[in-house]
Parts: C-alpha cells; sequence; structure tokens
C-alpha cells in the first residue's frame, strides 16, 4: 500500500508522457508507428492500469488515500482525452470505489463529530474579535441579523454547533472533489451522501448525546437552541453543495427539504419539555393544599398556581434569550397543556372527593392567571402563537366554565358539547 501512495504520481506520469510521446511519433513519424498499434498499446496500458486500481482500491482503508490516487488518475484521463485517447474505463473504476470512498469518509466524520460533541461543555459560545464571529458564524451563514454584533458576543449556541459545520462542510468539498471527473458532476450524487451524513451520522449522533449526556434544564435547553441553528446550518450545506457542483442556487431552494436532524431537534424539545413538566409538577403537588370547602374563594391565586407562575416567568426570561421564538412555544405549549392536564386530574380524580363553588371561583383565577402569563407573552410571539399559548388550558379553562355554568346540562347536548366544551373528555366528566 504505502509503496504505491508512494510511486502512484510516477507511475501516473510515466504512462502519459509514453502516450503523449507515441501521439507525438503517430502524427510526425510517417508512417514509423501505426494508429491501431497505438490505440492496442493504450488499450493494454488501461487495461494494467485498472487493475492495479482495483487492487489498490479494495485494499485502501483511508479515505483521503483514495482522494490523492483518484487525483491522479483524473488527471492523467484529462490530460491523455486531450490527445484523443479514450479514459472512459479509468473514469468507471473511480465510480465503481466511489461508494467505498464515501463509507470511509463517513466513517472518519462519525468519529469527528463524536470527539466534537463530547467536548461540549454546553454553554453559550463567547467570541471576542470579528473575526471568530466571522469563522464560526457567517462562514456557515447561520446569523439571524446582517448586522454585525458588538463584541464581545455570546452566542444562543454552543461550541458544537461550528465545529461540527466544519466537519460538515469539509465532508462536502471532499465528497466534490473525488466526484470532479468526467464530463459532468451531478449534484444528486453529491446531495445523497451530504443527506447520509446529516440523517445518519450527525442526527445519530446528537440522539446519543440526548439520551445519555444531558443533565438538567439548563444543558437542555442549550442544545434545543443549538438545534435551531443547525436548522440554518443545513440550508448552508444544501446551499455549498449546489455551488460546488456548479448548478443554480434556485433549483436547490425550489423544493422544501425536510430538516435532517428532525429525530434529534424532536428529542432535544421533549427532552427540554419533559423536564420542565417534572419542575412543574413539584410546583403542582401544593394543589393538594387548596382548601376545596372554602368559605371564600382565593383572590390572588392559590398557593401552587403562584409558584408555578414565578418558575414559568423566570424560565422564560432566560431561554429567551437563546431560544427561537417557535421553539420556546413550542415548549411553553407542552409545558401549559401539561398543567391544564394535572388540574382536570386534580379536580375529576379521587384527591377532591367534594367542593363548593368558591373552590371552583379560587380554580377560576388560577387560570385566569396562568391565561395572563400566555397573553403576556404576545411581544415574543405573533399572534397565532400567543393563542396557540393560550388554547394549551383550554381543558381546565371549559371544565371551570362548565362546573360554574347556570346550565351544566347542557354539556349532554352534542352541539353546544362541541362548540363550548370540545377540549374535554366525555367520558372523564360523565364518570
Amino acid at each position: 500500500m504505502t509503496p504505491f501512495l508512494e510511486s502512484h504520481q510516477t507511475f501516473f506520469a510515466q504512462i502519459a508522457g509514453f502516450f503523449i510521446v507515441e501521439d507525438r511519433i503517430l502524427r510526425t513519424g510517417g508512417g514509423l508507428i501505426s494508429k491501431t498499434e497505438v490505440e492496442n498499446l493504450w488499450e493494454t496500458a488501461v487495461s494494467k492500469m485498472c487493475s492495479v486500481l482495483e487492487d489498490q482500491f479494495s485494499r485502501m482503508q483511508t479515505a483521503n488515500h483514495l482522494l490523492l490516487i483518484k487525483d491522479y488518475v483524473s488527471l492523467l484521463g484529462v490530460t491523455l482525452r486531450r490527445y484523443g485517447y479514450t479514459v472512459g474505463a479509468l473514469l468507471d473504476v473511480l465510480s465503481k470505489h466511489r461508494d467505498k470512498y464515501h463509507e470511509l469518509l463517513l466513517s472518519d466524520c462519525r468519529k469527528q463529530i463524536s470527539e466534537a460533541l463530547a467536548a461540549d461543555k454546553f454553554e453559550q459560545m463567547l467570541m471576542k474579535k470579528e473575526y471568530e464571529y466571522s469563522m464560526n458564524v457567517l462562514s456557515f451563514q447561520i446569523q439571524t441579523s446582517d448586522i454585525i454584533p458588538a463584541f464581545p458576543y455570546v452566542a444562543p449556541f454552543s461550541s458544537t454547533v461550528p465545529d461540527c459545520c466544519r466537519i460538515v462542510r469539509s465532508f462536502i468539498e471532499d465528497s466534490v472533489s473525488f466526484m470532479s471527473y468526467g464530463e459532468q458532476l451531478d449534484f444528486y450524487n453529491v446531495k445523497k451522501y451530504l443527506d447520509r451524513l446529516l440523517s445518519e451520522v450527525l442526527d445519530g449522533a446528537l440522539l446519543k448525546l440526548i439520551s445519555s449526556s444531558v443533565h438538567g434544564v439548563s444543558q437542555a435547553m442549550q442544545v434545543a437552541a443549538n438545534m435551531a441553528v443547525f436548522e440554518r446550518a443545513c440550508d448552508f450545506f444544501f446551499r455549498h453543495a449546489a455551488q460546488l457542483s456548479g448548478i443554480p442556487l434556485r433549483m436547490v431552494e425550489k423544493g422544501k427539504r425536510q430538516f435532517p436532524l428532525n429525530k434529534s431537534r424532536d428529542a432535544a424539545e421533549e427532552m427540554l419539555s419533559g423536564m420542565l413538566k417534572t419542575k412543574v409538577d413539584g410546583f403542582m403537588t401544593l394543589i393538594e393544599n387548596v382548601n376545596w370547602m372554602t368559605d371564600e374563594p382565593s383572590q390572588g391565586g392559590n398557593e401552587y398556581v403562584n409558584e408555578v407562575l414565578i418558575y414559568l416567568e423566570t424560565l422564560v426570561s432566560t431561554a429567551q434569550q437563546i431560544l427561537p421564538p417557535q421553539v420556546l412555544k413550542r415548549v411553553l405549549q407542552d409545558v401549559l397543556s401539561h398543567i391544564s392536564e394535572k388540574i382536570v386530574d386534580t379536580l375529576l380524580g379521587d384527591l377532591v372527593k367534594r367542593f363548593n363553588v368558591n373552590a371552583i371561583i379560587g380554580l377560576d383565577v388560577d387560570i385566569r392567571l396562568l391565561e395572563s402569563f400566555a397573553d403576556n407573552l404576545a411581544p415574543l410571539f405573533s399572534e397565532v402563537d400567543a393563542n396557540q399559548l393560550k388554547n394549551a388550558l383550554a381543558e381546565s379553562r371549559q371544565l371551570i366554565n362548565l362546573l360554574l355554568s347556570s346550565h351544566p346540562e347542557n354539556f349532554l347536548n352534542p352541539v353546544i358539547r362541541e362548540r363550548s366544551y370540545n377540549a374535554l373528555d366525555y367520558r372523564k366528566v360523565m364518570t
């Protein structure tokens, strides 16, 4: 293996030189050698080169070694094609080993990505100089604004994002380099291997990280924030691949791609939501202290809801610094829905044997406070998103409305039930 790597340049250069001389003799030698003789000689040489390449490629276990050999084979092909020699068989050998090259390249990237993720401290990345911002943000087009920030700049993502972006960009460039031979570079082959890197290698590594190495809300929040940045980075990766492949960007951007890291993105958000719901559950246990037969309704909300609101408001003040609005909205919607479900389960469960209207009015105040919390987040979201947040409380809101209604029997009317109580489970309420 090593001898061929060391000698392949000389090997191919001597062959190229020999056949350039043969072509010259054919053209100027006055019949010293015939065209048929040169063609037969070339066919024999091609057969021998193909045999050598097949043997050497089959033994190689390093992607860079295949790339080095490929560069000189393609150079030989380009050079001798100008002299009229057919080089298709040599290029076919390269095509035949394209999958092997990319398997080795994917293996290299898998190791590099694992090392990058293992080194992550789940902390927002600090950039002190503009060149750091250019190197870690602008070069991957993951900025959210065209305005250069003031320095030092604290990014919403951790160092693992630009580290992984560099690995992916290098993969794209190496992939294009290996397949840059012949007449036309096929972008869809480049895209095929890029899809595998993102959806199998990077997504898989992130899933493993999320399931084994993320501890606590702050780390889970950082990973969720990273995933949002990776979404922008993936758009850059496909544009970069298209540019290197020489196809118009509009052809890449025309079709809407599925986010290739959607499994790890969903897992990150589910983990963050799960941790937040566990935290909230600790405060929700205080609902056991509610006086269900109170003489006067609570005016400022029960203890449990005030503790929950303090936690949620503190959470939002931190989360909005690094989480994009859509991610924050999805997570909060899940948490508010969980709180609503807890209130309903408590009222309809074994804990509450009986209650009076004052206790229900107190719960109405609690839900109004939660709805007000959702309303106050409107500046962070669109009107539609803000309404969806509030609607996450629909089950508990509709149950309280039913219990305070002067005509609760209307719940039995399917038309009214669908219009006013569609978030309630009929069987659960009737039981």
